[in-house]
């Protein structure tokens, strides 16, 4: 495997891993602060390989086909498994993600991925666009948001205004699923025309 292929193949490794890190004291009552310590740096580190492996695909002219679907899909894995974590919490104080949000941004991933996979029957492999970097920016700002909160739930440290914290994160998921549906817009302008031949 190249090593940009490597880099995208971590944040799928890790979907999983984050998604016991955040269960685990949910379901234990153990482990709460510490399933954080753990959980928070390997996200940072899982985020930053998407940096990566653009990188060393440019510098080592590893730039493919299969690592320009590869890498979208690596990041929809990792984000649907971490959206799926922020709509529960380790306190009485509820999630951070409206469900309502979740299917919407589901729906719209699937239906990004078979517009790939229609495309891919054709020869084309669909890149990101800017469009879809902008959206993916957004889910992380709003997913890192939302662990801070936990964060703050896990170390027994939650502020008074914690109510008014959270509505925040409603906003910024909102935003999340205003942009996504903005962005498969702009794929559907530019890819669209593939489905007149089937």
């Amino acid at each position: 495997m190249k090593l940009s292929n490597k880099f995208t193949f971590v944040r799928i490794l890790y979907a999983p891993i984050f998604l016991l890190l955040y269960f685990l004291p949910i379901y234990t009552g153990k482990f709460a602060a510490l399933s954080m310590y753990i959980a928070i740096p390997l996200l940072i580190f899982a985020e930053f390989t998407d940096y990566l492996d653009g990188h060393y695909a440019r510098k080592k002219n590893e730039v493919s086909d299969f690592g320009k679907m590869f890498d979208p899909f690596a990041d929809v894995f990792l984000h649907l498994s971490t959206f799926v974590c922020y709509m529960a919490s380790f306190g009485s104080m509820g999630g951070y993600m409206n469900p309502i949000f979740f299917i919407l941004i589901m729906w719209r991933e699937i239906a990004q991925n078979f517009l790939r996979m229609v495309a891919a029957k054709q020869g084309v492999a669909i890149a990101a666009r800017k469009g879809g970097k902008f959206k993916t920016v957004m889910y992380i700002v709003a997913g890192f948001y939302a662990l801070f909160l936990e964060l703050l739930v896990r170390i027994d440290c939650v502020p008074a205004c914690f109510g008014t914290l959270k509505i925040v994160s409603t906003v910024l998921f909102v935003i999340c699923v205003i942009l996504s549906y903005a962005s498969f817009i702009d794929y559907l302008v530019h890819f669209g025309k593939m489905f007149k031949s089937e």
